[in-house]
């Protein structure tokens, strides 16, 4: 049955990064062109600030974390974070 009260959960879409990448430059464009059409927000965090992701992602970044789980890292494929958001 359809409950109009029913929302799907919106994912939480997170590019991790660091200063002075190059690829995450790239990495922030597709994400934010992938989150505007689909409507969907999304949040940068530098590893910099946060010595367990710095520890844990130094030599991945950028990576992308949808819902807390590690989705794509160097080079995010715009194709793939769309058929993984419309999931």
């Amino acid at each position: 049955m359809n409950d109009p009260g029913f929302r799907p959960s919106v994912p939480d879409l997170l590019l991790l990064t660091r200063p002075g990448c190059h690829l995450c430059e790239d990495a922030r464009q597709v994400v934010e062109r992938v989150s505007q059409d689909l409507g969907i927000p999304w949040q940068e965090r530098s590893i910099e600030q946060d010595p367990d992701l710095l520890d844990r992602f130094a030599e991945e970044i950028p990576v992308l974390m949808i819902d807390g789980v590690q989705r794509d890292f160097w080079q995010i494929d715009e194709a793939r974070l769309r058929r993984l958001l419309a999931a």
